[in-house]
């Protein structure tokens, strides 16, 4: 059984598409993160607060809405909301979830609308018992998968009368929820082995019964998902970093194509495709927490090595080295252990602000990036500077630092991007702009560093990014800076955040399929130069 939180959710910070937000400029959200998904299997445990801390760990990669699912073997209760994981629970409600199975989500909408009926993880009731689920990814044959759902037959008194309730989400993972649920003569575990291969795209599904766990990765493992190991239990996660703060030992990651399950007697894993790996390099750039391991490799280790390899590609002639916190200390600091230039904190940020539900006034928001950071200027007073970021999405949050840079007394601004320039959006579980808005396809470096008027530019080029890494070129999606889509895409009316969603729940439909067009194609923001 479902135990919402409260329906109608804090108000929304939305920009004209109806998205959330979490950047300081509504107008500039940035590359807005996948999801955090969270399993445990531990009888005797307090498998809730184990969950609630999983996706606290997990809260970088989604901040609309979150949710735990627990089973005490009997039944399923689901409790879920809009807001950040420690908005969401409370003690007493923790409390009530009692059992020895939890799963836990923390979302970022990719695809559905930024609701509470898309909250995760997402309940279905079939004729057997109830399946719970949570997704990490995006897929992209939503709408085969909607037509699978439609053609399903109705053998199942519960199922069709949940079933006719689907229009409430529109999100791809109710769909695989409700197809997983129809499993009429075979078990869940062999329903998953067969519906698994017809899922495109990036997942990685964790998902319960009333009496066991189960996850899964896509054969290509886009998005990342690591198995950890407790003293009286397992525990799956999107990151090493969530297995850290509930006392988990690293086991190894769960692999391309692979299907776990955990129950009584223990756990067991079979592969339902080929593995043909090709992890998102930009969770090395920016999605994971530093403190967490990809490819058995530290995140943080790798980004002061693009940081080393950014100082030697591209030195600068400068007094102090800042990052634009968070994301982008630690190539900060390989580019000043490198360059032999002092690091220094040059820029101090507000950590609560890009979480908030209040929209600024026009006032505030004139005064743009300070919401979020603001300088030094006892630092960097008459300095030259060395400013190293992650990413140049739009430009906006680039072009508002060195304007505040220059007017907090900086005498140079040298930018420097630790991931190549950002040219194709991502339909893998990423929200970035579409490609008419992203920057780099329509200006050169030069033109950029005009734009937002700095010295000099530089991004780390993708060879040297993917050697950092240490991972093999092809085992990478690499597809937001190449343009090579490792899991075919359809049609462009086919993609999309709203495709499951009524014209009439989202008036501006049409125009979103126009954008999903010039995704793919378009001049770029060929009016960088232009703006203010």
């Amino acid at each position: 059984m479902a135990l919402p939180g409260q329906p109608a959710g804090p108000p929304s910070r939305r920009r004209g598409d109806g998205r959330l937000t979490h950047e300081t400029d509504p107008q500039d959200a940035g590359p807005q993160d996948a999801c955090g998904v969270f399993g445990v299997w531990a009888p005797g445990e307090d498998v809730a607060k184990l969950a609630y801390f999983g996706i606290y760990a997990l809260q970088h990669r989604g901040q609309e809405s979150a949710g735990i699912a627990v089973s005490n073997g009997r039944q399923i209760l689901v409790y879920k909301d809009m807001g950040l994981v420690s908005q969401v629970f409370d003690e007493s409600t923790l409390e009530a979830l009692k059992g020895h199975i939890a799963i836990g989500h923390a979302r970022y909408s990719t695809t559905g609308a930024s609701t509470w009926h898309n909250a995760q993880p997402t309940f279905r009731p079939t004729a057997t018992g109830s399946i719970a689920l949570g997704h990490n990814g995006n897929l992209t044959n939503t709408s085969e998968l909607a037509q699978m759902v439609a053609d399903l037959p109705s053998d199942s008194g519960e199922l069709e009368l949940h079933t006719r309730n689907l229009e409430t989400s529109t999100n791809d993972t109710s769909l695989v929820t409700a197809l997983l649920a129809h499993h009429s003569g075979a078990t869940l575990e062999e329903r998953a082995v067969e519906l698994l291969p017809q899922v495109k795209g990036a997942f990685c599904f964790v998902w319960m019964d009333e009496g066991t766990l189960y996850a899964a990765r896509d054969p290509q493992g886009i998005r990342p998902l690591v198995l950890g190991r407790l003293e009286r239990g397992w525990v799956v996660a999107s990151e090493t970093a969530a297995l850290d703060i509930v006392g988990a030992s690293y086991i190894r990651e769960i692999e391309p194509g692979e299907l776990i399950a955990v129950d009584e007697d223990g756990l067991r894993s079979r592969h339902f495709a080929e593995p043909a790996p090709k992890g998102c390099l930009f969770e090395f750039v920016y999605l994971a927490r530093p403190d967490t391991r990809i490819s058995n490799q530290r995140v943080h280790s790798v980004r002061v090595e693009i940081g080393r390899k950014l100082a030697r590609s591209y030195p600068a002639d400068a007094d102090l080295v800042i990052p634009v916190p968070e994301s982008g200390t630690p190539a900060a600091i390989g580019y000043a252990e490198a360059s032999g230039i002092p690091y220094g904190t040059g820029l101090v940020k507000n950590s609560y602000v890009g979480r908030t539900f209040i929209q600024p006034s026009q006032t505030i928001r004139q005064l743009g990036i300070r919401l979020k950071l603001n300088p030094l200027r006892d630092v960097i007073e008459g300095k030259r500077l060395v400013v190293v970021d992650d990413s140049i999405v739009r430009g906006n949050t680039q072009r508002a630092l060195v304007r505040m840079l220059r007017e907090a007394g900086a005498r140079e601004v040298h930018v420097r991007i630790s991931s190549p320039p950002v040219k194709w959006p991502c339909f893998y579980g990423i929200d970035f702009a579409t490609r008419a808005e992203l920057i780099a396809n329509g200006l050169s470096v030069e033109e950029i560093c005009a734009s937002i008027d700095a010295d000099s530019l530089a991004y780390i080029s993708l060879e040297e990014l993917v050697e950092a890494t240490t991972v093999p070129a092809d085992n990478l999606c690499r597809a937001c800076f190449d343009g090579v889509y490792p899991v075919p895409l359809p049609e462009p009316e086919l993609l999309g955040k709203h495709l499951l969603e009524p014209a009439l729940m989202v008036p501006d439909r049409a125009l979103d399929v126009d954008g999903l067009a010039a995704s793919l194609a378009g001049g770029g923001a060929g009016d960088a130069l232009d703006r203010p």
